[in-house]
């Protein structure tokens, strides 16, 4: 089919007035503030980013590292890491230590090991909790490290119990028989006083039985181990109280009561041996010898 030029024309006419009437592209707009600010300091924001993620890769490598090697083979990656966080502001601001009574103050800080403006990051709480327990006036520590710069040390001491004399020696020990301090006895009030050997580890069983027989344990001066098998009593008087083995709490209950009956405690008495089950063996204290009248004397000098 043929067209005529007449038709084409109008054709033409219509595809140009059809392109004519497409819309105009927008004019470009101007970058926002932010746009332009970022590409204003674009040449200081690489380096940061480049050691942002070099951080990242180093402490990934750290933690890696401590995870397959325990022993800190690479403690020196460790220390890196650590120089770098302090570089980036990680430092320890305050250290925090709460629950410490009778421990030296210097013990405790030695053991921490880190004071302010000291790198974060190169602090270990596992290690410092360890050298507190070490210390024998500590039961258990708690150590925490925050971001923010702080350490919390929580202590839990051990409890003074008593006084142990061994081989002339003095210490002053928990109920556990655990030794806390060899120096200072006088410093946590009247305590009792455990002798023998062995008797640090054993002696609190027979105290908490003596508590039940007050008036007995206000007459207590020391509870004394004999070949670390059964206990004697040395009383304020000088008396000698001599438990069976193994039935001591029976032993004390019996004593209470023949003090409430017959005030055996207040007789002058060198022992009372309460080892038989069936009897009772007092043995008194010897009576001075009466002086021998004058005239007896004279003849006496011949």
């Amino acid at each position: 089919m043929v067209r005529s030029p007449t038709s084409l024309n109008a054709e033409g006419r219509t595809r140009l007035s059809s392109e004519g009437a497409r819309p105009k592209s927008p004019p470009p707009q101007r970058p926002s503030s932010l746009r332009l600010w970022l590409r204003r300091r674009r040449p200081l924001l690489r380096p940061l980013m480049f050691g942002v993620i070099g951080l990242g890769v180093i402490g990934a490598c750290g933690v890696a590292v401590a995870a397959l090697e325990p022993a800190g083979r690479f403690a020196w990656l460790n220390e890196g890491v650590a120089e770098i966080g302090k570089a980036a502001g990680l430092t320890v601001q305050e250290v925090v230590v709460r629950g410490q009574q009778n421990t030296p103050r210097e013990l405790v800080r030695a053991a921490i090991g880190v004071r302010s403006g000291d790198a974060l990051l190169a602090f270990s709480p596992d290690t410092a909790r360890q050298r507190l327990e070490s210390i024998a006036w500590i039961e258990s520590a708690e150590v925490q490290r925050n971001l923010s710069g702080n350490i919390l040390v929580v202590l839990h001491e051990r409890q003074p119990f008593a006084i142990w004399q061994h081989q002339n020696d003095f210490a002053v020990v928990d109920r556990e028989g655990r030794v806390v301090s060899a120096d200072t006895l006088d410093a946590f009030g009247p305590l009792p006083l455990l002798v023998g050997e062995g008797a640090h580890k054993s002696g609190a069983a027979v105290y908490d039985l003596l508590k039940t027989a007050p008036d007995l344990l206000a007459r207590t001066q020391a509870l004394i181990f004999v070949s670390q098998r059964r206990w004697n009593l040395r009383l304020h008087s000088g008396t000698d109280v001599l438990l069976p083995e193994g039935h001591e709490n029976a032993a004390i209950a019996r004593l209470a009561d023949l003090q409430k009956t017959q005030a055996i405690l207040d007789r002058p008495l060198v022992s009372i041996d309460m080892r038989l089950p069936d009897r009772l063996v007092v043995r008194q204290q010897p009576q001075p010898e009466a002086p021998a009248p004058n005239h007896l004397r004279g003849r006496g000098r011949g």
